[in-house]
């Protein structure tokens, strides 16, 4: 089991910035991929950023040039750095972790982007 837990959502202004933290913890070894996905209110679920094992990175066109997913060098905590924040950004934002056949998903947090 992986337990995944998000903290760093609040409350900002159209053009600030926020950095999303997520903390994994239990079976971390094996994650392959880990990600941050965001689910606005009526729309689906859709991915932002990933990092591999491996330490590629991908990202949503909507985000490119703004967010930078990271991880410290134990790899148990990764970060979504977001930047020149809009407020199509608002949504809540969930970290996810691909271990094998498995994924596992955080509990989400809100980020709410005024303009």
């Amino acid at each position: 089991q992986v337990q995944l837990v998000e903290s760093g959502g609040g409350l900002v202004q159209a053009g600030g910035s926020l950095r999303l933290s997520c903390a994994a913890s239990g079976s971390i070894v094996g994650i392959n991929v880990m990600s941050w996905y965001r689910q606005a209110p009526g729309k689906q679920r859709e991915l932002v950023a990933l990092i591999t094992s491996g330490g590629s990175t991908n990202y949503a066109d909507s985000v490119k040039g703004r967010f930078t997913i990271s991880r410290d060098n134990a790899k148990t905590t990764v970060y979504l750095q977001m930047n020149s924040l809009k407020p199509e950004d608002t949504a809540v934002y969930y970290c996810a972790a691909l271990r094998g056949p498995r994924d596992y998903w955080g509990q989400g947090t809100q980020v709410i982007v005024s303009s």
